[in-house]
C-alpha cells in the first residue's frame, strides 16, 4: 500500500510551529506490537536506523485522531497523539452536507493536528477520513478547505479498507489459540463488522471471511432516537433495528453455528466499548493503560449498558470515564453493542483502544 508524504514545513507556514500541548498526548513509552512482525525479510524483522517518523490520521463521524510514532524494530512507540471530539457527521443524516459549524471544529481540530505533524518533523504518514466524508455531498470541497487551511490531504476511504485497517490494527490483541474473531468497530456514522480465520502457521496473515458496514452508528441512532433522552422502548428499537441489519451478514457466513461449535472471540474497537471497560474497572479517570487489552464478560456488559440507559444525560456526562462530549452518544452505542451480544454470544469481548490509526502504522512499518 502507497504511503503519502507530508509536504515541507513551509508548505504548512501558516500552521503554528511552537511546540504541541501535551495533554492529550500518550507517554512516550507507549509500544504497540504487532500479532506478528509485519516488516520481515527471509524470517529477519527489520529495523528502521533511518530516523523516519511516522503519522496516521483519522477523521471519522464523531471524531478526529491523530498518532505520531517512531519505529520500533516491527512496532512502533508512540511520540505524540491528538483526539478531540469535532461531530464532522452532526445532522448529515438529514441533510447530506457537512454543516458550517461542524466543518469549523474539525477545521480547528486539523491545525492542531498540522501544528503536531509540522513540529514532529514527519516523513511518512497517511491521513484518512471515513463515513462522514464518504455520505457528505460537499465532502469534496471540504477536503480542499482542510488543504488549503492545514497542509494535510486527507483521502477518503472505502469502507472495506475502513475494516481492514482497524483489524490490522487490532490483530495485537487477537488470541492465536482461537481460530476465528469476530471484529467490530462502532463509530459516529457507521458500524464495520469482521469475520475472520486466523492463520495456522506462526506469522501468517489472518484471513478475511466477511466484511459488512453497516449504515448507523452512535451518531445516527442518538439523533434518530435520542431526542431530550432514551425511552426503554427506544433503547429496544435501536437494538432491534441493529440486530435485524447484521442478520444477513450472520446468516451468509454461518456465523451463528461457529459461535456455537466454539473456538470464536469477539474483539471491539470504539469509545462505546472502551468507555464501558473503563466503568466496570471503576477508573477514577480514563486510563487507557488500563482499558488497552481489557476482557469485558457479557454479563458484565448489560449491567453496566442498563445502568446508562436509565440514567439522564447530567448523571453520565459527570461520570469520569463518559463526560459531556460523549454523554448523550454512549446509550446508542450500548444498544448497537447489545444487538451484537445478542447476536453472537460468544460470552466475553476483548476490548481495543486502537484501531485505523494503528493500522496505517502497521502498514507504513512494513512497506519500509
Amino acid at each position: 500500500m502507497s504511503s503519502s508524504i507530508f509536504p515541507p514545513p513551509g508548505q504548512a507556514a501558516a500552521v503554528p510551529l511552537a511546540a504541541p500541548a501535551t495533554a492529550e498526548a500518550p507517554p512516550a513509552t507507549a509500544l504497540y506490537r504487532p500479532a506478528a512482525p509485519l516488516a520481515r525479510r527471509n524470517g529477519v524483522a527489520r529495523h528502521d536506523s533511518s530516523g523516519e517518523i511516522y503519522a496516521a490520521l483519522d477523521l471519522g463521524t464523531n471524531n478526529c485522531r491523530l498518532l505520531v510514532a517512531r519505529a520500533n524494530g516491527a512496532s512502533f512507540r508512540v511520540i505524540d497523539a491528538f483526539s478531540r471530539i469535532v461531530r464532522l457527521g452532526e445532522g448529515i443524516a438529514a441533510s447530506s452536507v457537512l454543516s458550517e459549524a461542524a466543518m469549523l471544529r474539525t477545521l480547528d481540530a486539523l491545525k492542531i493536528c498540522a501544528g503536531k505533524i509540522a513540529y514532529r518533523g514527519v516523513t511518512r504518514a497517511r491521513y484518512v477520513a471515513t463515513e462522514a466524508c464518504r455520505r457528505a455531498a460537499n465532502c469534496d470541497s471540504f477536503l480542499d478547505r482542510v488543504r488549503e487551511a492545514t497542509g494535510i490531504t486527507i483521502e477518503t476511504i472505502t469502507t472495506a479498507e475502513e475494516a481492514r485497517l482497524a483489524v490490522n490494527g487490532c490483530a495485537p490483541l487477537l488470541d492465536p489459540t482461537l481460530p476465528y474473531a469476530i471484529v467490530f468497530d462502532i463509530g459516529g456514522g457507521s458500524t464495520e463488522l469482521v469475520w475472520l480465520r486466523l492463520p495456522d502457521e506462526p506469522f501468517g496473515e489472518p484471513r478475511l471471511l466477511g466484511i459488512v458496514s453497516l449504515p448507523f452508528g452512535v451518531v445516527t441512532f442518538t439523533e434518530r432516537y435520542g431526542g431530550d433522552g432514551f425511552s426503554a422502548a427506544a433503547y429496544e428499537t435501536m437494538v432491534a433495528e441493529a440486530q435485524a441489519s447484521m442478520a444477513t451478514f450472520a446468516h451468509d457466513h454461518g456465523i451463528a453455528e461457529v459461535v456455537a461449535s466454539g473456538g470464536v472471540q469477539m474483539l471491539g474497537s470504539s469509545g462505546t466499548v472502551t468507555t464501558l471497560a473503563g466503568i466496570h474497572l471503576g477508573l477514577p479517570r480514563y486510563n487507557r493503560s488500563m482499558v488497552d487489552g481489557s476482557t469485558l464478560l457479557f454479563e458484565e456488559i448489560r449491567v453496566v449498558s442498563a445502568e446508562l440507559a436509565a440514567g439522564d444525560f447530567a448523571t453520565r456526562a459527570v461520570h469520569p470515564c463518559i463526560g459531556r462530549e460523549r454523554a448523550d452518544l454512549v446509550v446508542a452505542g450500548c444498544a448497537i453493542l447489545e444487538a451484537i451480544c445478542r447476536l453472537w454470544p460468544v460470552g466475553r469481548l476483548r476490548v481495543a483502544d486502537r484501531g485505523v490509526r494503528e493500522g496505517i502504522l502497521f502498514d507504513l512499518l512494513a512497506v519500509r
